[in-house]
């Protein structure tokens, strides 16, 4: 990326990565920020994913500032939360947490939320939040222990990944995909080119 501004996404999440790939960005650099997910009392969904994004561009702020080789670079940011009603499902690291979401969320319309920061060369941090709602068909018992046999559940927000196993449980979506899996494409996009990152110049050079 000789020439071009150059971007760091400050997030360990491989699907994050993989979708900012999907669009053709190739970060320069990975610095996950570490934060206390707990929400606090009587936080909404939609709130607590607005401070988790931000407290994690803040924090990446201060880190790259300390690093020259990353001077003036975008900084991408992104949290999800998935909520029943008002009530804030959990990232599951458990199996008792896993089959606790799966059980409140079988037959039933859940959203998801996903707050993406973006901290531009100047310092200035751009956020938006998408909100998606998804509906799961009832699931049998034998769904549900297959798929917390499969471990896939372990670390993703209200206990399933919508781009693995899980895809099968989904019979309604409205809003955007890639937000639930982590990253709202459409919306980073935009927020990156308004800034001025040059996204359509990697276009032109092929898949990265």
């Amino acid at each position: 990326m000789s020439g071009r501004p150059k971007l760091v996404l400050a997030s360990a999440s491989p699907r994050r990565l993989a979708l900012l790939q999907q669009i053709g960005i190739e970060p320069d650099a990975l610095r996950p920020a570490d934060v206390d997910e707990t929400p606090a009392k009587g936080e909404t969904a939609r709130t607590l994913a607005k401070r988790l994004a931000r407290t994690k561009a803040e924090l990446a702020l201060r880190q790259i500032d300390r690093e020259p080789d990353l001077a003036g670079a975008f900084i991408v940011t992104a949290d999800t939360v998935v909520a029943l009603g008002r009530r804030i499902l959990p990232k599951a690291e458990m199996m008792d947490e896993a089959a606790n979401c799966l059980h409140l969320l079988s037959g039933r319309t859940h959203r998801v939320y996903t707050s993406v920061c973006v901290v531009t060369p100047s310092r200035a941090i751009r956020q938006k939040l998408v909100q998606t709602r998804v509906r799961f068909k009832r699931l049998g018992r034998e769904e549900m222990e297959s798929y917390l046999a499969s471990g896939e559940w372990r670390g993703k927000a209200g206990g399933y990944a919508i781009q693995g196993i899980a895809g099968a449980f989904v019979i309604k979506l409205i809003g955007s995909y890639t937000a639930v899996v982590g990253l709202p494409l459409a919306e980073t996009a935009a927020m990156l080119r308004g800034d001025g990152y040059p996204l359509y110049l990697n276009w032109l050079s092929g898949p990265v």
